[in-house]
């Protein structure tokens, strides 16, 4: 495999295994990291490459244990803690703090969630990824997919509303 082979074939979903690695990373340059180690042992290996049905899901697979891996290496006490900020123009002052907010809060819901709902919501509801090839990704049933999905949407509704109906965090 050639060079623009290789690119013509990974850079479509390069931007999708940086949101991976960020959502689970959470640091903007862990994700970076995360996403050119990925490609870099793609490259290594882009012989075999041929032999997988979907190197997307492949790529995501090998992104989902990477973080993993980095999350249990013992430089996962350094990793730091920062989310981008919502901004929408246009809004007064007072809506754009109370929007981000809002963000802030659904971001760290989801960040508290079990690592298997919060990679599922991430996967299906950020990336837009089919139940089937969550399923495939994750090694599980598209029915498990399903429910745990539900599962996690469900906690992160019933903590805003705990939140906006009794200003409980």
């Amino acid at each position: 495999m050639k060079q623009t082979e290789f690119l013509k074939t990974v850079m479509p979903f390069k931007d999708k295994v940086f949101r991976l690695a960020k959502r689970l990373l959470v640091s903007t340059e862990e994700a970076e990291d995360a996403t050119q180690e990925l490609f870099f042992k793609l490259w290594k290996n882009k012989g075999k490459l041929s032999n997988y049905k979907s190197v997307e899901a492949f790529a995501m697979t090998m992104t989902k244990n990477y973080c993993f891996d980095r999350l249990k290496s013992k430089q996962a006490s350094n990793l730091s803690l920062v989310h981008s900020n919502y901004q929408e123009k246009g809004t007064s002052l007072d809506r754009r703090v109370e929007l981000n907010d809002s963000v802030s809060k659904v971001h760290e819901l989801i960040e508290n969630l079990p690592e298997q709902q919060k990679l599922i919501i991430q996967l299906r509801d950020v990336e837009q990824y089919e139940f089937d090839e969550i399923a495939k990704m994750l090694n599980i049933k598209p029915t498990a997919v399903r429910v745990t999905l539900s599962r996690a949407r469900k906690t992160i509704k019933e903590q805003l509303l705990k939140q906006h109906n009794y200003g409980v965090s």
